[in-house]
């Protein structure tokens, strides 16, 4: 049974799941269902008013859940939403910097912009938006979302269900297609990896290797430093870093270098971390320090390996921490 046949069938309730679902940030083609389902009301199948009312209590429903698990777990939530992303941080910081930027008028089109769909409601819980006004404006938003889809299904109804079936009929066309975008992304992938390993020298260190040769270190040997380059902007009140490990800003890593020199003598190992898939930040800002003759290494797996190891931490300092805003 396609798609199209689940809502005929299952309408109302098939649609008010998938909207409340999706809004709770697991990945769905609303656009898609909602197209659907206004073809479906075109059809006589539902009640264009009853589907768009129950479309919308289910959006602001999932929105309001999403909006207090933000309020209540600030970053935390975030976090989890942005883990598929290279880089987790970027993907919180850099969503609530957008959000600020624009206001809470954000929620008025946040349904529209992917990415920032997910992340609107609980990035104005986490800010500290007003339940009413977050309220009063998600209605607005999920209403015109949800009626601009739902109108364009109704009015093109028959033009729906024409290039459903040209789908239908030309199933091996489409899935050819896909599956020669997926081999291209594949070779892409595959080129970037063995361009990287040609050219990039940094050395990787496992936190326990590291956490031994601290613990063997003595004062005439070479001088370690552990720089900490999460490319964070923002660190949740109870965040932590490893012990004794200094601050550089990757966003700002060509103004830092000249404030770094004492710390990139030939001398000198420098070992990064950060916490992003497959040590992202870390390699980037390696390459940099490179080109000035710095011996840098690489923490495998980042903060989460160096705990996981039994390495020391420390809170991060009031004074590099930075503040978003509330919308108070």
């Amino acid at each position: 049974m396609h798609l199209l046949d689940a809502i005929m069938h299952h309408g109302y309730v098939a649609t008010a799941v998938i909207l409340f679902v999706a809004a709770c940030g697991v990945p769905l083609p609303l656009s898609l269902v909602l197209l659907t389902a206004g073809a479906a009301a075109h059809a006589g199948t539902l009640s264009f008013p009853t589907l768009v009312a129950c479309a919308v209590i289910a959006g602001v429903c999932g929105d309001t859940l999403m909006y207090f698990g933000g309020r209540f777990t600030g970053w935390w939530l975030l976090a989890g939403l942005c883990r598929l992303s290279v880089n987790p941080e970027t993907c919180i910081f850099g969503s609530a910097r957008s959000f600020y930027k624009r206001g809470p008028r954000t929620l008025l089109f946040a349904k529209f912009v992917p990415g920032l769909a997910t992340v609107a409601a609980p990035l104005a819980g986490s800010l500290y938006m007003r339940p009413s006004r977050f309220l009063r404006l998600d209605l607005l938003g999920v209403t015109f979302y949800v009626l601009t889809w739902t109108t364009l299904g109704y009015f093109f109804s028959h033009a729906l269900r024409t290039l459903t079936a040209w789908v239908i009929g030309f199933g091996h066309v489409t899935a050819a297609m896909f599956t020669t975008l997926f081999v291209l992304y594949l070779l892409y992938l595959i080129i970037a990896t063995l361009r990287d390993t040609r050219f990039t020298t940094v050395e990787r260190v496992a936190a326990v290797e590291l956490r031994q040769r601290l613990s063997l270190h003595k004062a005439h040997e070479r001088v370690v430093v552990i720089a900490d380059v999460r490319s964070h902007g923002y660190y949740d009140p109870k965040a932590t870093r490893i012990k004794n490990s200094i601050r550089i800003e990757p966003n700002r890593l060509r103004e830092e270098l000249s404030a770094l020199r004492e710390f990139m003598a030939p001398e000198c190992d420098i070992y990064l971390y950060c916490s992003c898939a497959h040590d992202a930040t870390s390699v980037r800002v390696a390459k940099v320090l490179e080109q000035e003759n710095c011996h840098t290494k690489v923490i495998r797996g980042g903060l989460r390996a160096w705990v996981k190891a039994g390495g020391e931490v420390e809170p991060v300092p009031h004074s590099e921490m930075e503040h978003l805003p509330r919308f108070e």
